[in-house]
């Protein structure tokens, strides 16, 4: 590799980094400002695709069973999400934002959201499909290491 690609790689690999750092800071602020914790806030996130189950979101979230029930509890309790029954299965129940938890949640992030709009509109389709295939990837990448790290664990 030239110096000048390797130069750019690692500038890529620092921006990349800031960038997960800032990601996560706004993320505590976030938390700070609702009363709620990290894991919580992963709750939160998760359910912004969709009504998931118990067993779901303590994969999601990486707690245990027992731990997650005390989550979904605690959310219940605040009025920021809701058990509800299935509707293509009235045994399970599923966990899902309320409107007053989406409510919420897109308080702190839905100017972040705006204010990034713009940039993504400056960019072609090309660019567009460039980026979500590379952060998936990435993601992808993540993933396999973070199961590396939780197998090595025990």
């Amino acid at each position: 590799m030239d110096a000048s690609r390797q130069t750019l790689v690692g500038e890529l690999g620092r921006a990349l980094q800031r960038y997960q750092r800032s990601v996560q800071a706004f993320d505590d602020e976030v938390g700070r400002a609702m009363g709620l914790g990290p894991a919580d806030l992963r709750c939160l996130d998760w359910l912004t695709e969709g009504p998931l189950t118990a067993g779901q979101l303590s994969v999601a979230t990486g707690l245990r069973p027992a731990a997650t029930t005390a989550l979904v509890d605690r959310l219940v309790a605040r009025g920021l999400i809701e058990r509800t029954s299935s509707p293509t299965d009235r045994r399970q129940v599923l966990v899902q934002l309320t409107d007053e938890g989406r409510r919420q949640t897109w308080a702190y992030y839905g100017p972040l959201v705006a204010a990034g709009a713009p940039l993504l509109a400056e960019l072609s389709e090309e660019q567009l499909t460039f980026m979500r295939d590379y952060l998936s990837t990435i993601t992808d990448i993540t993933e396999r290491h973070r199961e590396r790290v939780e197998g090595e664990r025990g």
